[in-house]
């Protein structure tokens, strides 16, 4: 299909929103105090995370998103809501006066992340329902819904959210944590990585193993399906119609963090469109090797994969 039509999707994100903080610095000798690198930070980035990564790498092959998310009433959420409205994304931020906004702060010496530091809370009750009321209100207005979960505790209705998508016609992509995947039960498809389907269902000895195994979970969820990203693997795809498997794209590796926002940003995109699975995974996979070229959590932009698919 021609990426230009990706314009005519429209995408519903809620997850966990995160600020990723980057401070970068050379790093000419090591600490007399303990045995630790010295970093003299020369410069410092801020970027959205998380679930707002998704919705940047949405809005970057062009499509409408919006995006539904809590944060603290504090400046690191403040600073969030600016990069996300700078980036073309209709967001809505429930501010919860009770957590801290999650930052994630990486410091990088020559190239290399040496350390990362995390602020998180889990956000209360009150507000996580105000989110679930919005939520239903915005399902008219979208082809497609991605639950990003990174276990911050923001999709803690997630079931009913599966459950409202799924009346209303829509798909839904869940990008998931953690080792129970009942409270996916019903979704379109789970993309979780090869550690994460490993922690759910166990070890496999084979490529026969895996299949039969990722069928069961498949079977046992609901689902229409279930892709396994594997990084130098690729990604295999496992649904009614038998599993599509797409080898890696062979690029350097520079940083996989926020690899597997690309992924289902793009398979999102893609079916919002109209795409069938193996041209959706096809696309997402492509994407994913270009992303894992870049540092940190970054975006593959529609003229990108474009250039990229041909």
């Amino acid at each position: 299909m021609p990426l230009t039509d990706l314009a005519a999707a429209r995408l519903l994100i809620v997850g966990d929103v995160m600020l990723d903080r980057y401070w970068f610095g050379d790093v000419e000798r090591i600490s007399p105090e303990a045995p630790v690198p010295v970093v003299k930070v020369a410069r410092s980035e801020e970027r959205p995370g998380g679930a707002a990564n998704v919705a940047r790498n949405v809005a970057a092959l062009g499509a409408r998103v919006g995006l539904l998310s809590v944060v603290g009433d504090d400046e690191a959420g403040r600073r969030l809501q600016e990069l996300l409205e700078a980036s073309g994304i209709d967001v809505s931020l429930h501010v919860d006066p009770a957590i801290s906004t999650t930052v994630k702060l990486r410091v990088i010496g020559r190239q290399q992340q040496l350390l990362r530091i995390d602020f998180e809370t889990s956000p209360s009750h009150e507000v996580l329902r105000a989110k679930l009321v919005e939520f239903e209100l915005r399902l008219p207005d979208c082809d497609a819904v991605i639950l990003s979960d990174y276990g911050k505790g923001g999709l803690t209705h997630i079931g009913e959210m599966i459950r409202m998508a799924r009346a209303a016609g829509k798909k839904v992509l869940v990008d998931p944590k953690g080792d129970d995947f009942s409270k996916y039960a019903g979704a379109t498809v789970v993309t979780p990585n090869r550690g994460e389907l490993r922690e759910v269902v166990g070890r496999w000895a084979d490529e026969g193993e895996l299949a039969r195994k990722a069928e069961a979970l498949r079977s046992a969820l609901g689902l229409e399906a279930l892709l396994v990203t594997r990084s130098e693997e690729g990604m295999s795809l496992f649904h009614a119609a038998g599993a599509v498997h797409q080898q890696a794209v062979a690029r350097e590796v520079f940083d996989v963090s926020g690899a597997g926002d690309t992924v289902i940003a793009t398979l999102a995109v893609m079916l919002a469109c109209g795409a069938d699975w193996p041209e959706a995974v096809q696309a997402a996979n492509v994407a994913a090797g270009v992303v894992v070229g870049k540092l940190g959590t970054a975006v593959v932009g529609r003229a990108e994969l474009d250039a990229a698919l041909n």
